[in-house]
């Protein structure tokens, strides 16, 4: 595999893998999104009360990142047509999305936050 494969199709290396993404003081400074890559795929993390969730950062209907969208709650709200997600299931709540978002593992090690991609069959 080339290097621009890898960064194209990064499960099957780093799937089932804990990553380190950063500390909740860097990823939090400015709100409760973030975006953030985790080999090569754009990862939107997010900040509901004490929990944490991660999803894939590119809307399935705009290709806009979500991490930039508003957050309602379990909710986030695409920035681009206004297309809502929820966070704990990925489950497209509204038109014009028609296509699920894929939610990942996250924890928090000491400040630390780890993220593990699920791959696309899971």
């Amino acid at each position: 595999m080339t290097a621009s494969q890898a960064l194209i199709f990064p499960e099957p290396a780093i799937a089932g893998q804990w990553i380190a993404v950063g500390t909740m003081a860097e990823l939090f400074d400015q709100g409760d999104c973030a975006g953030v890559q985790v080999g090569g795929r754009k990862v939107g993390l997010f900040k509901v009360d004490d929990e944490l969730f991660a999803v894939d950062d590119i809307c399935t209907h705009g290709n806009a990142l979500l991490s930039e969208g508003e957050l309602d709650g379990y909710e986030i709200e695409c920035p681009l047509h206004a297309g809502a997600f929820d966070l704990r299931s990925g489950k497209a709540l509204c038109s014009p999305l028609l296509k699920n978002t894929r939610c990942h593992l996250v924890k928090i090690e000491d400040e630390c936050v780890f993220v593990q991609l699920v791959s696309p069959e899971a």
